[in-house]
């Protein structure tokens, strides 16, 4: 066709560079940190590390549940999560019984002062999607890609 050249793909910098601005895993990384500062002053008021709340967070909506459970849930190992349950044992928030059909298995219950400080947590969700500044598509569409990206890491480290 006259006047019409043919093109040449244009080289674009390789995602998998060394350079620090091209690692996702930087910006996924430097985001967490962020996110997770934001939570800090929240989370302080109420006597709990971003990591206890995430258990509260689960216990309050799953009820009493496994360790084990508990841990598939947040993907946590055992080793990272039995301190972080005797923390909160030892705060008064939670209790862990074995039970008694297999000792093996640790029940995790919220005690009365977990289930209350439920109340004075209700609004902190609210105030970190707010401080987000994301529509609700792109909340969305966040959320669903960086769960994809979790699946697909993960499965990548299971071959």
């Amino acid at each position: 066709m006259p006047g019409k050249r043919s093109r040449r793909p244009t080289a674009a910098r390789p995602r998998g560079s060394l350079r620090l601005d091209d690692q996702l895993c930087f910006a996924l990384y430097a985001a967490s940190r962020a996110v997770t500062q934001r939570y800090r002053p929240l989370l302080d008021e109420l006597g709990l590390t971003y990591p206890q709340y995430l258990v509260m967070l689960a216990l309050w909506e799953q009820g009493p549940t496994t360790v084990k459970g508990i841990g598939e849930l947040l993907q946590l190992d055992s080793g990272t999560l039995s301190p972080l349950l005797k923390r909160l044992e030892v705060s008064g928030l939670v209790e862990r019984r074995r039970r008694r059909d297999d000792e093996r298995t640790v029940e995790i219950t919220l005690t009365a002062a977990g289930r209350s400080l439920r109340t004075r947590a209700k609004g902190i969700p609210q105030l970190i999607v707010d401080s987000y500044n994301l529509d609700e598509g792109e909340f969305t569409a966040l959320r669903a890609t960086l769960r994809a990206l979790t699946e697909s890491v993960a499965a990548q480290a299971d071959e």
